[in-house]
């Protein structure tokens, strides 16, 4: 029998709050972490307005040593190791200093890890200063950088590794990080993601044109999830961090549960049947949301709440009729769904492990939060489900089963299905 796997840690360092308090107080009131940014503007972005965490105020010495401080230029594996150590200590673990802990490990992931190290490092070698690069361009680089320096921070023993699938990443993470437990190879998993932020990461979505550029006078209203104006997802970044935990050990250390990971489903649509590198498959949307359901052995019925993947485009009033497709399930009778993204822009690698954290926070709460800029919900979107499914503000809310689903680019999908622990 595979064993239960439970959530007992929490972190996350999101444009909308970079303390997980800040991060509940702020999806509780509704505010936005969306903001305007000169830099863009300097550089002829048309869109230039996006979500990035203020770590202005933050001590980075309780996160880094000062070796460790000094050359650092990534951004991301920043945001990680926020994330992460706040949600190891969340749980109320200690780092292992003495010896490996061969019980826990990490799956961490990004997109692209290091982009401002990348371009420091290119200038210093076109003009022949290699030597002056540091000695830790190498690990901010590489797309492991940021599990690798969890796993040293903490003393993992077990599989310490990195994924990454585009916006898909975060939930990924969570559900191989549940398969090590669920299949007795780990006691505790650190799951997560993280991505940089700055106009190298998000210069190729403005040359796609696939963001909006008519709210940079009013970038809190930027991003609209579900709505009939939504124009394009905003650009965001950050990291969020679960500690997942067999429920044996967890119950063992009198650890707080704050809910339990059922499992889920992860696909790929082939980039056939209309899914292409940008647009997903809605057959496999809809076959991935189906085998999650099969393999936790949860009814479509069952499900209260989704938060979708609902970036803000065109393609939402398609998500939602894939969610009823899955579910079969339409009108009244489907369950409430939200999108944090009009909180906090669409962090790419990083959201769904930052989406997640929030709809775990939605369960251990009993609260259902509400979905920014959406109050004219789109009508291709009213012809599936009745308005009052998508929730505009936050409220108490009886919940027992949430879904959690990401698509990303390269027509890549995940859903996770999490159950309140009672």
């Amino acid at each position: 029998m595979a064993n239960r796997v439970v959530v007992t840690g929490l972190g996350v360092c999101a444009p909308n709050g970079v303390s997980l308090e800040a991060f509940k107080n702020s999806l509780e009131n509704g505010s936005s972490g969306i903001r305007f940014h000169e830099a863009l503007k300097i550089l002829n972005f048309s869109c230039q307005i996006a979500g990035q965490p203020n770590i202005e105020t933050i001590n980075l010495t309780n996160y880094f040593t000062n070796v460790q401080l000094k050359g650092l230029n990534s951004s991301g594996l920043v945001y990680g190791v926020i994330a992460g150590l706040d949600a190891w200590e969340h749980a109320g673990l200690d780092k292992n200093d003495a010896q490996p802990d061969w019980d826990s490990g990490i799956v961490f992931g990004t997109g692209i890890l290091g982009v401002d190290k990348f371009r420091e490092a290119i200038y210093k070698v076109d003009q022949g200063d290699v030597r002056r690069l540091g000695s830790t361009a190498v690990i901010q680089t590489m797309a492991s950088g940021i599990s690798a320096f969890l796993g040293g921070m903490l003393g993992a023993g077990n599989q310490v590794t990195t994924n990454s699938s585009a916006c898909t990443t975060g939930t990924e993470a969570l559900l191989m990080g549940y398969e090590r437990i669920a299949s007795g190879k780990a006691q505790r998993m650190l799951v997560g993601s993280c991505s940089d932020s700055g106009p190298y990461v998000w210069g190729g979505f403005d040359a796609m044109r696939i963001l909006p550029n008519k709210y940079n006078d009013h970038p809190e209203a930027a991003s609209r999830p579900m709505s009939a104006t939504a124009a394009g997802f905003v650009p965001g970044s950050g990291a969020g961090a679960l500690v997942l935990e067999s429920l044996e050990s967890a119950v063992q250390r009198g650890a707080t549960i704050y809910a339990e990971v059922l499992g889920g489903a992860i696909n790929s649509g082939g980039q056939r049947n209309g899914g292409s590198m940008t647009a997903p498959n809605s057959q496999a949307v809809q076959r991935c949301i189906k085998e999650a359901l099969k393999n936790t052995g949860i009814q479509a019925g069952a499900i209260d709440t989704i938060n979708g993947h609902l970036t803000a485009t065109t393609k939402d009033p398609e998500e939602i009729k894939n969610w009823t497709e899955a579910l079969g399930r339409s009108g009244t009778d489907f369950p409430a769904i939200n999108s944090f993204k009009g909180h906090f822009g669409h962090c790419l690698a990083a959201s769904g492990s930052i989406e997640c954290v929030a709809t775990v926070l939605q369960l251990s709460e009993q609260r259902l939060y509400g979905s920014l800029n959406c109050g004219d919900v789109h009508p291709g979107i009213l012809e599936h489900i009745d308005s009052s499914c998508v929730p505009q503000k936050t409220k108490a809310f009886t919940a027992k089963i949430s879904a959690k689903a990401s698509f990303g680019f390269g027509d890549v999908n995940a859903c996770a299905i999490f159950r309140a622990y009672i």
